[in-house]
């Protein structure tokens, strides 16, 4: 544990794989953030504003506060496995991890200068709808993508087929995109809420997956602010702006410190897809994104991958104030591959090819790429402006 003494804020590494923020005065979680695992100790740079955490698997998860109630993952450092009891020198700005050899130490130069958070270009990759415990093939393919890919990585709902339960998390996600669970940040879909509650999706990803009753919540991530959404509005209480999870998403979106919003949840707005095609039921939400100037829209359920050209939440194009939306349900699920009629805006398409999305955020902009699983030649890439 570590404290900001000037904010009063406690640092609580928690071997549920999260770092617990706390208002040391009132005893509130104001948040949680992903870390590797096995924790061991916490160190605050006051000066660089930088939160270290060191894991007995090999790494110090690095976080930067961006104020006294927002903060964001910068990397995680790799370091030699069980070098985890740490020390810093404030002055130095010198890490010390003691190895597991016996008077051997491991020393972390901390860069000099600004953090890496507000110089960096963070990435973001991932995809929805991903490992079927009948067939895996394309599971185990787009997981060894992300294998090469550092970064944070979103996970759009229905993640482990067929009904979300402990069984399915255990023999089917986690030997594929559980690989990379330490850095993943969720989101429900429907299959998940096959089990009651989606309680195996929330018993795998703990304190990761927001709080247990509403499943949606936020992080920022460099210069972004990131928002996990939950398009299962009936297991929530709905997803009007007069519901408890539209009035949370307009506060967040009003307390947020980034300048660019990207928002990620299972269910789209728009799809060409057969199968399911466009849901009103989440027309409110774009709404409330659109109105606080987001800038993009990740979601699955169609199996398939499409991109829109911004659009507001009625399908017109507007091109200076719209949100980039991409149906990017390619994770490996082997069904629901067939488009219908394109819906308009759509502006690429493919049925075939598993893969996952890549994007590239910089401060005022983003880079996107579809990474296509190996042996195939699908692509898709380009770039776009924060609002």
């Amino acid at each position: 544990m570590a404290m900001d003494r000037e904010h009063h804020r406690l640092f609580i590494g928690c071997r549920s794989k999260v770092m617990a923020v706390m208002n040391s005065d009132t005893g509130q979680v104001i948040t949680t953030l992903p870390i590797g695992d096995h924790v061991d100790a916490t160190v605050f740079d006051s000066e660089r504003r930088l939160i270290f955490n060191s894991n007995g698997e090999g790494t110090i998860t690095v976080i930067h506060q961006d104020s006294p109630d927002k903060y964001s993952v910068v990397e995680s450092v790799k370091t030699v496995p069980r070098a985890k009891t740490m020390a810093l020198d404030p002055k130095t700005h010198q890490l010390f991890l003691s190895t597991a050899e016996a008077g051997q130490f491991e020393i972390l130069v901390v860069a000099s200068g600004e953090p890496r958070a507000s110089t960096s270009n963070p990435v973001l990759v991932g995809a929805g709808d991903i490992a079927s415990c009948d067939d895996l093939a394309g599971a185990y393919a787009t997981a060894k993508l992300i294998d090469k890919i550092p970064g944070t990585v979103f996970a759009a709902g229905d993640l482990a087929y067929p009904n979300g339960s402990d069984k399915d998390f255990s023999n089917c996600y986690a030997p594929t995109w559980g690989r990379f669970k330490d850095r993943t940040r969720p989101a429900p879909g429907n299959h998940e809420y096959h089990s009651t509650g989606a309680s195996g999706y929330l018993r795998y990803f703990g304190a990761v997956a927001g709080d247990p009753v509403k499943a949606y919540y936020s992080y920022d991530l460099g210069q972004w602010h990131i928002i996990s959404l939950n398009s299962e509005c009936a297991a929530v209480g709905g997803c009007s702006a007069a519901s408890e999870q539209g009035k949370w998403l307009q506060q967040d979106l009003k307390n947020r410190v980034a300048g660019c919003t990207l928002a990620y949840f299972h269910k789209p707005l728009f799809s060409s897809g057969l199968a399911h095609g466009n849901d009103v039921e989440v027309n409110p939400l774009w709404e409330i994104l659109y109105h606080a100037g987001a800038d993009i829209v990740i979601n699955g359920h169609d199996h398939d991958y499409e991109r829109f050209a911004l659009q507001d939440p009625n399908g017109k194009a507007d091109p200076q104030h719209g949100i980039r939306e991409f149906v990017v349900g390619t994770g490996g699920k082997n069904s629901h591959r067939i488009f219908a009629n394109l819906v308009a805006n759509s502006e690429a398409h493919q049925a075939d090819t598993f893969g996952v999305l890549k994007l590239t955020l910089h401060p005022k902009s983003y880079d996107w790429q579809f990474v296509p699983e190996e042996g195939k030649t699908f692509s898709d890439s380009g770039s776009g402006n924060c609002h």
